[in-house]
């Protein structure tokens, strides 16, 4: 049980840190969601955006801490 709860202060860490980061480039006006290659489509009574290369960006900086994390935890 030990472990779960390590590994669950840890995510929680993590998430804290995410967010912290999220804000802080909303705030500095970075294109978080704004990227090109996000598709946006505009219709008459409907809006439909998908963040495509915005989700690839963050799912490859998060890859990567991960992959760090665990290299220094062996």
């Amino acid at each position: 049980m030990g472990d779960v709860g390590r590994m669950l202060v840890f995510l929680g860490g993590l998430l804290l840190i995410l967010g912290l980061v999220l804000v802080l480039a909303g705030k500095m006006n970075l294109p978080i969601g704004r990227l090109p290659g996000d598709l946006v489509y505009r219709g008459k009574n409907t809006t439909f955006y998908f963040p495509l290369m915005t989700s690839i960006l963050l799912s490859v900086i998060l890859s990567l801490v991960l992959y760090v994390v665990n290299r220094i935890h062996r």
